[in-house]
């Protein structure tokens, strides 16, 4: 299932929504123009065994990782859930609270992933437990919107309409399985951050329970 749009206008233009998708767009950039990239990976992603909690400056990842991404399809994936339903967010939550619930949602992912494997060499990049709260959060404060969806019934596309804690809610239980289902894995095995995810999406559900208003 892919959504392509929700059934709730936004009262105001998104304009953080906008400047956080630019800002993950231009440091995506500058990772694919670095001249070495393992080495802007080394220095910016999350890498667990370089993790020291009694040295600030090894924690930094926690928020750089989550600008960073593993090519065009993931960042893509990412910025479309951000834009289709992180402007409904930003409007009821307001700017004041809608980015503090983008990186608090993204560093507490990165944390969860952090301690599932916390000897790992493997690189932890991407926006996945950020815009999971924001999945979260939407979860919560639009529980009758309808959201556009494309899937796919017997080899050919069909747009559909179904309700967004359906949805959000199959996303969510699908992240949780597959999060399960990765834990007997050793820790040095690439893969999704599913932890990311899960984590995330509950921190956006505490924010939405928290701030939600009639």
């Amino acid at each position: 299932m892919f959504p392509i749009s929700d059934s709730i206008p936004s009262g105001r233009f998104p304009f953080f929504t906008l400047i956080i998708i630019l800002l993950t767009a231009y440091v995506f950039f500058q990772q694919l123009l670095a001249p070495d990239q393992i080495v802007f990976l080394n220095k910016n992603a999350l890498i667990a065994s370089k993790i020291n909690f009694s040295h600030l400056n090894t924690l930094l990842p926690f928020v750089t990782a989550i600008f960073l991404h593993a090519g065009f399809l993931h960042i893509i994936s990412n910025m479309w859930f951000l834009w289709i339903f992180g402007d409904n967010v930003e409007d009821r939550l307001t700017p004041f609270i809608f980015l503090p619930l983008y990186l608090i949602a993204g560093i507490a992912g990165n944390l969860a992933q952090y301690f599932l494997m916390p000897n790992s060499s493997i690189p932890i990049l991407g926006a996945s437990g950020a815009v999971a709260g924001i999945l979260g959060c939407y979860y919560i404060l639009f529980p009758y919107s309808k959201i556009r969806t494309a899937v796919l019934i017997f080899y050919f596309v069909t747009i559909i309409k179904i309700n967004a804690p359906i949805m959000l809610g199959y996303w969510f239980l699908l992240q949780l399985i597959s999060g399960v289902v990765s834990l007997p894995f050793n820790n040095d095995q690439g893969g999704i951050a599913f932890g990311a995810h899960v984590v995330g999406f509950i921190v956006g559900v505490i924010f939405g329970i928290l701030f939600k208003r009639k």
